[in-house]
């Protein structure tokens, strides 16, 4: 028994030394453009599946047809979600075509609904996928509003996707978060983090230069005719 024991325990620590030789020596590639072996890649869902389950299994659903809390949804959905997770009518993204592993297309009238589900990986996000925990700056009926939006997306078109985002509040979920409607700006539909930028742009644009004109003398002197505005 001692014996078996022992060599046990010897069989371990190879193991365990084994493990942390390839572990040091860089051996594991870690490129997001490398995919897990099926086997890997199978195992890593199977988990994932799991354990979103289990914890959200003791979630109450609640009336997800309401249709503030749809249009609540659907303006966060908007502002936060499309760059990775898209919208109808809308081609895939620089993030959704080269992260991974890759988003789920939430457009898809095949994806399985389960709000429960939904309302858990919202809030919580999950490790290493680029899934971020809206929960930590999100509170909870912001996030059933994107649950609701979710149930409705694969069945819209892309003119009633944009209606519910030009009745929506915009970006908001009760910390004074603000974003102009997809619609306001010139490339709707396009990542919302270049938002801010291409609405400053337009305003740049938009207000007028008061810089005076200095004209050039051949004798090198030179004199302001004033604002060119005036």
């Amino acid at each position: 028994m001692l014996k078996t024991l022992t060599t046990l325990l010897l069989a371990a620590f190879v193991f365990i030394l084994i493990g942390a030789g390839v572990v040091y020596s860089g051996l594991i590639d870690v490129a997001a453009d490398r995919p897990h072996s099926p086997s890997l890649h199978t195992l890593l869902e199977t988990v994932r599946e799991r354990s979103i389950a289990t914890r959200a299994s003791g979630i109450e659903t609640p009336d997800l047809g309401d249709p503030q809390l749809i249009r609540s949804g659907a303006g966060n959905y908007d502002a936060m979600c499309v760059g990775c997770h898209l919208a109808p009518g809308m081609d895939g993204t620089e993030l959704s075509q080269n992260l991974y592993p890759s988003p789920p297309n939430l457009t898809n009238p095949n994806r399985t609904h389960d709000p429960a589900s939904d309302f858990w990986v919202i809030k919580h996000g999950i490790r290493s996928s680029g899934m971020p925990a809206w929960g930590k700056s999100m509170s909870d009926p912001y996030i059933w509003g994107l649950v609701a939006l979710l149930e409705q997306l694969p069945s819209l078109t892309a003119l009633e996707y944009q209606t519910l985002i030009a009745t929506s509040e915009g970006h908001q979920h009760g910390g004074g978060e603000s974003m102009p409607h997809s619609g306001d700006h010139p490339h709707a539909g396009e990542h919302a983090g270049h938002a801010g930028e291409q609405q400053a742009d337009v305003h740049q644009l938009a207000e007028p230069q008061n810089t005076p004109h200095v004209h050039h003398h051949a004798d090198g002197s030179e004199h302001s005719h004033g604002d060119v505005h005036d």
